[in-house]
């Protein structure tokens, strides 16, 4: 499937990438992550972007996110291009308009539950929409935890409270890098649960960077990429076929990185390397 037809059709649009191209390096060290991506995240869809290691599934989620910059192409969150914006612009716009949750629970360790999930609102030296908050909570189950410190909590009860600090500014995208990475497989079907409540009763829209197909299950409609190129999508997948449609791209990856003439012993070589 071309770009063209991975990109979204709906008029509105929480973000967007046009011509994406993302370089490293120079040279005989080139690397290039992204390589002319078309992509639209709807409002109030939860999706999914998976592929190989080294695909460029998380150098989309960060430039898109404003945390790095392209090289070549545009980003927009909403109708803001975010190249056109000063460093300045771009701090106060992930403060005010974007959520992010990570691998990590980046909590502050001295902060209760409830003042983790305000502080971006505080930042931002606005007063919390109360009645929001209490729906967040609600919706991530947290409630009998609010006064407790991070120390205080599980890893699971942690990231539902990295997953409501999040919503609680009412973002326009919240990009998720992995979150339930560093979870057991309990915990991390909880904190999914979580995000997929937040779109469906609260509205949200989260882009999910994941290399697990069952996370990826959770989502509206799910992505592909490889050698920095969308490959394709599959909307509402099983756990099964998003398994099933990885390891075509898997394979391709691995034989678009033989080296040309490479004898039986060298293809050997470097299955074992990547399987590694």
């Amino acid at each position: 499937m071309s770009d063209a037809a991975v990109q979204s059709s709906a008029a509105v649009v929480a973000a967007r990438a046009e011509d994406a191209v993302k370089i490293y390096g120079s040279g005989e060290i080139e690397v290039r992550a992204l390589n002319g991506v078309n992509i639209t995240f709807e409002r109030g869809q939860f999706t999914a972007i998976m592929g190989p290691s080294g695909s460029g599934k998380s150098t989309l989620m960060q430039c898109m996110a404003a945390l790095d910059d392209l090289t070549e192409g545009r980003a927009f969150i909403g109708d803001t291009d975010l190249s056109t914006l000063t460093d300045k612009e771009l701090t106060r716009l992930r403060r005010e308009r974007v959520g992010f949750i990570f691998q990590a629970f980046n909590l502050v360790p001295t902060l209760t539950a409830i003042e983790n999930i305000t502080l971006p609102i505080e930042l931002a030296r606005r007063q919390p929409e109360q009645e929001w908050v209490d729906r967040v909570v609600a919706t991530v189950g947290l409630g009998d935890r609010l006064g407790h410190r991070p120390n205080e909590l599980s890893g699971g009860q942690q990231q539902r409270v990295a997953v409501a600090r999040a919503l609680a500014s009412k973002p326009e995208i919240i990009f998720a890098d992995e979150p339930t990475g560093n979870l057991d497989s309990r915990s991390g079907t909880d904190v999914l649960r979580f995000m997929r409540q937040a779109v469906d009763d609260l509205g949200q829209t989260i882009a999910m960077v994941t290399h697990d197909a069952r996370a990826a299950s959770f989502a509206d409609r799910t992505v592909f990429l490889s050698d920095g190129i969308l490959r394709g999508e599959l909307i509402n997948p099983s756990a099964e076929l998003i398994l099933d449609h990885m390891k075509i791209l898997q394979v391709g990856q691995f034989i678009r990185g033989i080296p040309e003439g490479a004898s039986m012993d060298e293809v050997l070589k470097f299955m074992e390397e990547l399987e590694e």
